[in-house]
Protein backbone atom coordinates (compact mmCIF):
# COMPACT_ATOMS: atom_id res chain seq x y z
CA UNK A 1 0.00 0.00 0.00
CA UNK A 2 1.37 3.43 -0.92
CA UNK A 3 2.23 5.93 1.79
CA UNK A 4 -0.02 8.89 2.53
CA UNK A 5 0.74 12.26 0.86
CA UNK A 6 1.92 13.57 4.24
CA UNK A 7 4.26 10.64 4.82
CA UNK A 8 5.70 11.00 1.31
CA UNK A 9 6.22 14.74 1.80
CA UNK A 10 7.93 14.29 5.17
CA UNK A 11 10.22 11.58 3.85
CA UNK A 12 11.07 13.65 0.78
CA UNK A 13 11.84 16.74 2.86
CA UNK A 14 13.96 14.80 5.32
CA UNK A 15 15.99 13.19 2.54
CA UNK A 16 16.58 16.34 0.49
CA UNK A 17 16.43 19.38 2.79
CA UNK A 18 19.21 19.85 5.38
CA UNK A 19 16.85 21.99 7.48
CA UNK A 20 14.11 19.36 7.62
CA UNK A 21 16.70 16.61 8.10
CA UNK A 22 17.81 18.34 11.28
CA UNK A 23 14.25 19.21 12.34
CA UNK A 24 13.10 15.61 11.96
CA UNK A 25 16.27 13.96 13.26
CA UNK A 26 14.42 12.37 16.18
CA UNK A 27 11.24 11.61 14.25
CA UNK A 28 10.41 7.88 14.01
CA UNK A 29 10.36 6.38 10.55
CA UNK A 30 6.75 5.24 11.03
CA UNK A 31 4.99 6.20 7.78
CA UNK A 32 1.55 6.19 9.40
CA UNK A 33 2.25 9.41 11.28
CA UNK A 34 -0.23 12.18 12.01
CA UNK A 35 0.29 15.84 11.22
CA UNK A 36 0.13 16.81 14.90
CA UNK A 37 3.04 14.45 15.63
CA UNK A 38 5.35 16.73 13.65
CA UNK A 39 7.05 19.77 15.21
CA UNK A 40 5.70 23.23 14.40
CA UNK A 41 8.27 25.28 12.50
CA UNK A 42 10.10 27.93 14.48
CA UNK A 43 10.27 31.08 12.36
CA UNK A 44 13.72 32.15 13.56
CA UNK A 45 15.32 28.83 12.68
CA UNK A 46 13.46 28.47 9.40
CA UNK A 47 14.45 31.90 8.09
CA UNK A 48 18.00 31.58 9.34
CA UNK A 49 18.25 28.49 7.13
CA UNK A 50 16.24 29.88 4.19
CA UNK A 51 18.80 32.29 2.75
CA UNK A 52 19.64 33.49 -0.75
CA UNK A 53 23.01 31.68 -0.59
CA UNK A 54 23.79 28.34 1.05
CA UNK A 55 20.08 27.69 1.52
CA UNK A 56 19.41 24.74 3.85
CA UNK A 57 15.61 24.61 3.43
CA UNK A 58 15.46 23.91 -0.30
CA UNK A 59 15.35 20.32 -1.47
CA UNK A 60 17.35 21.01 -4.64
CA UNK A 61 18.64 23.69 -6.97
CA UNK A 62 16.24 26.41 -8.05
CA UNK A 63 16.63 26.37 -11.85
CA UNK A 64 13.22 27.64 -13.02
CA UNK A 65 10.27 29.48 -11.52
CA UNK A 66 10.29 32.66 -9.43
CA UNK A 67 11.73 34.25 -6.30
CA UNK A 68 9.45 36.43 -4.21
CA UNK A 69 10.42 38.70 -1.37
CA UNK A 70 8.24 38.83 1.70
CA UNK A 71 8.34 40.73 5.02
CA UNK A 72 11.41 41.33 7.15
CA UNK A 73 14.10 43.94 7.64
CA UNK A 74 16.01 45.45 4.76
CA UNK A 75 19.17 43.84 6.09
CA UNK A 76 17.58 40.40 6.20
CA UNK A 77 14.72 40.12 3.70
CA UNK A 78 12.76 36.87 3.56
CA UNK A 79 12.76 35.09 0.22
CA UNK A 80 10.26 32.49 -0.99
CA UNK A 81 10.98 30.29 -4.00
CA UNK A 82 8.54 28.49 -6.30
CA UNK A 83 9.04 26.29 -9.34
CA UNK A 84 7.15 27.13 -12.51
CA UNK A 85 4.63 24.33 -11.97
CA UNK A 86 4.09 25.30 -8.32
CA UNK A 87 3.45 28.91 -9.30
CA UNK A 88 1.00 27.89 -12.04
CA UNK A 89 -0.92 25.61 -9.68
CA UNK A 90 -1.09 28.35 -7.05
CA UNK A 91 -2.33 30.89 -9.61
CA UNK A 92 -5.08 28.47 -10.60
CA UNK A 93 -6.25 28.18 -7.00
CA UNK A 94 -6.22 31.96 -6.58
CA UNK A 95 -8.29 32.29 -9.75
CA UNK A 96 -10.90 29.99 -8.21
CA UNK A 97 -11.19 32.58 -5.45
CA UNK A 98 -11.98 35.26 -8.04
CA UNK A 99 -14.96 33.26 -9.20
CA UNK A 100 -16.18 32.60 -5.66
CA UNK A 101 -15.86 36.34 -4.94
CA UNK A 102 -18.05 37.27 -7.91
CA UNK A 103 -15.81 37.91 -10.94
CA UNK A 104 -17.84 37.67 -14.17
CA UNK A 105 -17.10 37.31 -17.87
CA UNK A 106 -16.43 40.67 -19.48
CA UNK A 107 -15.26 42.41 -16.29
CA UNK A 108 -12.59 45.06 -16.68
CA UNK A 109 -10.21 44.46 -13.77
CA UNK A 110 -7.99 47.25 -12.42
CA UNK A 111 -4.99 45.70 -10.68
CA UNK A 112 -3.71 48.22 -8.10
CA UNK A 113 -1.29 45.93 -6.31
CA UNK A 114 2.39 46.76 -5.95
CA UNK A 115 5.06 45.64 -8.41
CA UNK A 116 8.83 45.46 -8.38
CA UNK A 117 11.41 44.80 -5.66
CA UNK A 118 10.50 41.11 -5.94
CA UNK A 119 7.08 41.60 -4.36
CA UNK A 120 4.44 39.09 -5.36
CA UNK A 121 1.04 40.79 -5.37
CA UNK A 122 0.93 42.57 -8.75
CA UNK A 123 2.71 39.86 -10.71
CA UNK A 124 0.85 37.01 -9.07
CA UNK A 125 -2.58 38.54 -9.59
CA UNK A 126 -1.69 39.19 -13.20
CA UNK A 127 -0.84 35.52 -13.63
CA UNK A 128 -4.01 34.44 -11.85
CA UNK A 129 -6.19 36.62 -14.07
CA UNK A 130 -4.90 34.65 -17.05
CA UNK A 131 -6.07 31.48 -15.28
CA UNK A 132 -9.50 32.85 -14.34
CA UNK A 133 -12.40 30.83 -15.70
CA UNK A 134 -14.43 33.84 -16.93
CA UNK A 135 -12.66 35.86 -19.66
CA UNK A 136 -11.83 39.34 -18.38
CA UNK A 137 -9.80 42.41 -19.38
CA UNK A 138 -6.76 43.09 -17.18
CA UNK A 139 -5.95 46.75 -16.49
CA UNK A 140 -2.42 46.63 -14.97
CA UNK A 141 -2.46 50.00 -13.19
CA UNK A 142 -0.20 49.04 -10.28
CA UNK A 143 0.23 50.68 -6.88
CA UNK A 144 2.81 53.33 -7.79
CA UNK A 145 0.66 55.99 -9.54
CA UNK A 146 -0.84 58.80 -7.51
CA UNK A 147 -4.50 58.51 -6.46
CA UNK A 148 -5.34 61.11 -9.10
CA UNK A 149 -3.67 59.20 -11.93
CA UNK A 150 -5.10 55.89 -10.70
CA UNK A 151 -8.63 57.30 -10.66
CA UNK A 152 -8.18 58.75 -14.14
CA UNK A 153 -7.04 55.41 -15.59
CA UNK A 154 -9.89 53.55 -13.89
CA UNK A 155 -12.42 56.04 -15.28
CA UNK A 156 -10.92 56.12 -18.78
CA UNK A 157 -10.96 52.34 -19.11
CA UNK A 158 -14.29 51.86 -17.31
CA UNK A 159 -13.03 49.48 -14.65
CA UNK A 160 -15.76 47.29 -13.19
CA UNK A 161 -13.61 45.39 -10.67
CA UNK A 162 -10.69 46.55 -8.53
CA UNK A 163 -7.96 44.34 -7.05
CA UNK A 164 -6.12 46.16 -4.28
CA UNK A 165 -5.16 46.41 -0.65
CA UNK A 166 -7.83 48.30 1.32
CA UNK A 167 -5.32 51.05 2.11
CA UNK A 168 -4.59 51.77 -1.55
CA UNK A 169 -8.24 51.90 -2.59
CA UNK A 170 -9.14 54.13 0.36
CA UNK A 171 -6.55 56.65 -0.86
CA UNK A 172 -8.14 56.64 -4.32
CA UNK A 173 -11.61 56.88 -2.79
CA UNK A 174 -10.59 59.81 -0.58
CA UNK A 175 -9.20 61.62 -3.61
CA UNK A 176 -12.47 61.14 -5.52
CA UNK A 177 -14.60 62.12 -2.53
CA UNK A 178 -12.58 65.31 -1.98
CA UNK A 179 -13.55 66.40 -5.48
CA UNK A 180 -17.15 65.30 -5.26
CA UNK A 181 -16.51 62.61 -7.86
CA UNK A 182 -17.31 58.90 -7.99
CA UNK A 183 -16.82 55.86 -10.22
CA UNK A 184 -20.20 54.13 -10.46
CA UNK A 185 -18.88 51.65 -13.03
CA UNK A 186 -16.98 49.75 -10.30
CA UNK A 187 -19.24 46.99 -9.03
CA UNK A 188 -16.75 44.89 -7.06
CA UNK A 189 -13.73 45.56 -4.85
CA UNK A 190 -11.60 42.48 -4.18
CA UNK A 191 -8.99 43.00 -1.48
CA UNK A 192 -5.99 41.08 -0.16
CA UNK A 193 -2.76 41.76 1.68
CA UNK A 194 -4.31 43.25 4.80
CA UNK A 195 -7.54 43.15 6.77
CA UNK A 196 -10.56 45.18 5.70
CA UNK A 197 -12.12 47.27 8.47
CA UNK A 198 -15.66 48.59 8.75
CA UNK A 199 -14.43 52.17 9.17
CA UNK A 200 -13.18 51.99 5.58
CA UNK A 201 -16.63 51.30 4.15
CA UNK A 202 -18.05 54.85 4.20
CA UNK A 203 -15.32 56.45 2.09
CA UNK A 204 -15.29 53.53 -0.35
CA UNK A 205 -19.08 53.59 -0.63
CA UNK A 206 -19.05 57.31 -1.36
CA UNK A 207 -16.51 57.03 -4.18
CA UNK A 208 -17.66 53.64 -5.50
CA UNK A 209 -21.40 53.63 -4.76
CA UNK A 210 -22.13 50.33 -6.52
CA UNK A 211 -19.10 48.34 -5.32
CA UNK A 212 -19.54 45.28 -3.14
CA UNK A 213 -16.53 44.43 -0.96
CA UNK A 214 -15.19 40.86 -1.06
CA UNK A 215 -11.99 39.07 -0.08
CA UNK A 216 -9.78 37.75 -2.87
CA UNK A 217 -8.80 34.85 -0.66
CA UNK A 218 -6.36 33.96 2.08
CA UNK A 219 -2.68 33.59 1.27
CA UNK A 220 0.82 34.62 2.22
CA UNK A 221 3.92 34.84 0.07
CA UNK A 222 5.76 32.28 2.18
CA UNK A 223 2.94 29.80 2.85
CA UNK A 224 1.21 30.24 -0.52
CA UNK A 225 -2.50 30.26 -1.42
CA UNK A 226 -4.40 28.64 1.43
CA UNK A 227 -8.13 29.41 1.29
CA UNK A 228 -10.85 30.92 -0.87
CA UNK A 229 -13.66 33.31 0.01
CA UNK A 230 -16.98 31.65 0.74
CA UNK A 231 -19.29 32.23 -2.21
CA UNK A 232 -22.16 34.49 -1.24
CA UNK A 233 -20.77 34.97 2.28
CA UNK A 234 -21.48 38.27 4.00
CA UNK A 235 -18.45 38.12 6.32
CA UNK A 236 -15.31 39.06 4.40
CA UNK A 237 -13.11 37.37 7.01
CA UNK A 238 -14.60 33.90 6.51
CA UNK A 239 -12.73 31.57 4.12
CA UNK A 240 -12.72 27.92 3.13
CA UNK A 241 -9.49 25.92 3.03
CA UNK A 242 -8.32 24.79 -0.42
CA UNK A 243 -8.44 21.03 0.09
CA UNK A 244 -7.20 18.43 -0.09
CA UNK A 245 -3.63 19.56 -0.74
CA UNK A 246 -3.69 22.62 1.52
CA UNK A 247 -4.03 21.86 5.22
CA UNK A 248 -4.73 24.50 7.85
CA UNK A 249 -4.67 23.85 11.57
CA UNK A 250 -5.76 26.14 14.36
CA UNK A 251 -3.59 25.55 17.43
CA UNK A 252 -4.10 26.66 21.01
CA UNK A 253 -1.67 29.53 21.57
CA UNK A 254 -0.50 28.22 24.96
CA UNK A 255 -0.58 24.43 24.61
CA UNK A 256 -0.06 23.95 20.87
CA UNK A 257 -2.94 21.45 20.80
CA UNK A 258 -5.24 21.42 17.75
CA UNK A 259 -8.49 23.36 18.14
CA UNK A 260 -11.58 21.88 16.48
CA UNK A 261 -14.57 23.50 18.18
CA UNK A 262 -16.08 26.58 16.50
CA UNK A 263 -15.42 30.06 17.82
CA UNK A 264 -12.29 29.25 19.84
CA UNK A 265 -9.32 31.40 18.75
CA UNK A 266 -5.94 29.92 17.94
CA UNK A 267 -2.87 30.27 15.75
CA UNK A 268 -3.11 29.33 12.09
CA UNK A 269 -0.52 26.79 10.94
CA UNK A 270 -0.21 25.78 7.28
CA UNK A 271 0.97 22.65 5.49
CA UNK A 272 1.22 22.33 1.70
CA UNK A 273 1.17 18.70 0.56
CA UNK A 274 2.24 19.59 -3.00
CA UNK A 275 5.19 22.00 -2.82
CA UNK A 276 8.54 20.24 -3.00
CA UNK A 277 11.26 22.83 -3.72
CA UNK A 278 10.63 24.78 -0.49
CA UNK A 279 8.46 22.52 1.66
CA UNK A 280 5.97 24.13 4.01
CA UNK A 281 5.09 21.72 6.81
CA UNK A 282 3.34 23.06 9.93
CA UNK A 283 4.39 26.64 9.22
CA UNK A 284 2.85 29.38 11.46
CA UNK A 285 1.22 31.84 9.08
CA UNK A 286 1.12 34.67 11.61
CA UNK A 287 -2.65 35.05 12.03
CA UNK A 288 -5.20 34.18 14.68
CA UNK A 289 -8.43 32.51 13.54
CA UNK A 290 -11.37 30.45 14.74
CA UNK A 291 -13.23 27.66 13.02
CA UNK A 292 -16.70 28.45 11.74
CA UNK A 293 -17.17 24.80 10.83
CA UNK A 294 -14.21 22.44 11.22
CA UNK A 295 -15.73 19.70 9.07
CA UNK A 296 -16.57 22.18 6.31
CA UNK A 297 -13.06 23.67 6.67
CA UNK A 298 -14.39 27.21 7.03
CA UNK A 299 -12.71 29.62 9.42
CA UNK A 300 -12.79 33.30 10.36
CA UNK A 301 -9.67 35.46 10.53
CA UNK A 302 -9.41 37.39 13.81
CA UNK A 303 -6.16 39.35 13.44
CA UNK A 304 -2.42 39.02 13.53
CA UNK A 305 -0.55 36.86 16.01
CA UNK A 306 2.65 37.93 17.72
CA UNK A 307 4.66 36.93 14.66
CA UNK A 308 4.24 40.29 12.99
CA UNK A 309 2.15 43.46 13.01
CA UNK A 310 0.51 44.21 9.67
CA UNK A 311 0.23 48.01 9.55
CA UNK A 312 -1.50 48.91 6.31
CA UNK A 313 0.66 47.33 3.59
CA UNK A 314 3.75 47.02 5.85
CA UNK A 315 4.73 44.19 8.20
CA UNK A 316 6.70 45.15 11.31
CA UNK A 317 8.03 42.40 13.55
CA UNK A 318 8.55 42.65 17.31
CA UNK A 319 12.21 41.95 16.61
CA UNK A 320 12.33 45.09 14.45
CA UNK A 321 10.98 47.22 17.31
CA UNK A 322 13.30 45.57 19.83
CA UNK A 323 16.26 46.40 17.58
CA UNK A 324 15.34 50.08 17.19
CA UNK A 325 14.75 50.50 20.94
CA UNK A 326 18.04 48.82 21.81
CA UNK A 327 19.83 51.06 19.34
CA UNK A 328 18.15 54.15 20.80
CA UNK A 329 19.23 53.34 24.36
CA UNK A 330 22.74 52.15 23.55
CA UNK A 331 25.46 54.27 25.07
CA UNK A 332 23.09 56.09 27.45
CA UNK A 333 23.24 54.62 30.97
CA UNK A 334 20.46 56.98 32.12
CA UNK A 335 17.88 55.18 30.02
CA UNK A 336 16.45 52.04 31.62
CA UNK A 337 13.88 50.01 29.67
CA UNK A 338 11.91 47.55 31.82
CA UNK A 339 9.44 46.41 29.20
CA UNK A 340 7.99 47.13 25.77
CA UNK A 341 4.94 46.13 23.82
CA UNK A 342 3.59 46.83 20.33
CA UNK A 343 -0.08 47.67 19.90
CA UNK A 344 -2.10 47.77 16.68
CA UNK A 345 -4.93 50.30 16.59
CA UNK A 346 -7.16 52.16 14.18
CA UNK A 347 -7.22 55.98 14.23
CA UNK A 348 -8.80 58.29 11.66
CA UNK A 349 -9.65 55.24 9.52
CA UNK A 350 -5.96 54.25 9.27
CA UNK A 351 -3.82 51.59 10.90
CA UNK A 352 -1.59 52.83 13.70
CA UNK A 353 1.32 51.10 15.40
CA UNK A 354 1.86 52.08 19.04
CA UNK A 355 5.05 51.27 20.90
CA UNK A 356 4.51 51.11 24.65
CA UNK A 357 7.66 51.65 26.68
CA UNK A 358 8.03 51.00 30.41
CA UNK A 359 11.15 52.38 32.06
CA UNK A 360 13.10 55.47 32.97
CA UNK A 361 13.42 57.77 29.95
CA UNK A 362 15.14 61.07 30.68
CA UNK A 363 14.01 62.83 27.47
CA UNK A 364 10.82 61.16 26.18
CA UNK A 365 10.32 63.37 23.12
CA UNK A 366 13.89 62.98 21.94
CA UNK A 367 13.80 59.24 22.58
CA UNK A 368 10.54 58.87 20.60
CA UNK A 369 12.04 60.82 17.69
CA UNK A 370 15.11 58.57 17.73
CA UNK A 371 12.95 55.43 17.71
CA UNK A 372 10.87 56.69 14.78
CA UNK A 373 13.98 57.63 12.80
CA UNK A 374 15.59 54.23 13.39
CA UNK A 375 12.41 52.38 12.41
CA UNK A 376 12.24 54.36 9.15
CA UNK A 377 15.87 53.44 8.47
CA UNK A 378 15.28 49.77 9.24
CA UNK A 379 11.90 49.50 7.49
CA UNK A 380 11.83 52.21 4.79
CA UNK A 381 8.42 51.01 3.58
CA UNK A 382 6.94 52.11 6.91
CA UNK A 383 8.10 55.71 6.49
CA UNK A 384 7.02 55.70 2.85
CA UNK A 385 3.54 54.50 3.81
CA UNK A 386 3.30 57.23 6.46
CA UNK A 387 4.42 59.87 3.96
CA UNK A 388 1.85 58.66 1.46
CA UNK A 389 -0.93 58.99 4.05
CA UNK A 390 -1.63 55.25 4.04
CA UNK A 391 -0.95 54.69 7.76
CA UNK A 392 -0.43 56.79 10.88
CA UNK A 393 3.09 57.55 12.15
CA UNK A 394 4.54 55.36 14.87
CA UNK A 395 3.18 56.44 18.25
CA UNK A 396 5.34 56.02 21.37
CA UNK A 397 3.66 55.76 24.78
CA UNK A 398 5.39 55.69 28.16
CA UNK A 399 3.54 53.59 30.72
CA UNK A 400 4.20 51.88 34.07
CA UNK A 401 5.34 48.28 33.71
CA UNK A 402 2.08 46.98 35.17
CA UNK A 403 0.15 48.54 32.29
CA UNK A 404 1.76 46.23 29.76
CA UNK A 405 -0.59 43.38 28.92
CA UNK A 406 0.59 39.96 30.05
CA UNK A 407 -0.43 36.40 29.25
CA UNK A 408 -2.76 35.38 32.11
CA UNK A 409 -1.35 31.86 32.13
CA UNK A 410 2.38 32.49 31.85
CA UNK A 411 2.63 36.06 33.16
CA UNK A 412 4.85 36.96 30.20
CA UNK A 413 4.48 40.32 28.48
CA UNK A 414 2.45 39.95 25.28
CA UNK A 415 4.76 41.38 22.64
CA UNK A 416 2.04 42.30 20.15
CA UNK A 417 -1.52 43.34 20.99
CA UNK A 418 -4.16 43.88 18.29
CA UNK A 419 -6.81 46.32 19.54
CA UNK A 420 -8.44 46.81 16.15
CA UNK A 421 -12.02 45.80 15.61
CA UNK A 422 -13.57 45.02 12.27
Amino acid sequence: MSASPLAELVDFARRNSPYYRDLYADLPTDRDRRLEDLPVIDHAGFWAANTARDNRVLTGRHTEGVVFRTGGTTANPKLTLYTRSELAAMAGLWADGYVAAGLRAGDRVANLFYAGEMYASFLFNGLALQEAAPPVVHLPVGGAPSPEVTAEMMAEHEATVVLSTPTTLVRVAAHLASRGASLPSVRLFLFAGEAFHDDQRPVIAKAFPHAAVRSLGYASVDAGVLAAPVEGGADVRVHRVHGPHKVLEILDEDTGEPVREPGRPGLLVATDLVRRLMPVIRYPVGDVAAWVDHDDRTFRLLGRSEKGARVGPVTVYPEDLRAVVEAAVSGDPDRLITGMQAVQRRRDAKDELVLRIAGDITDPERFAAAVRARLDALRPLFGEAVGAGMINPLSVEYVPLERLRVNPRSGKIVRLVDERTN
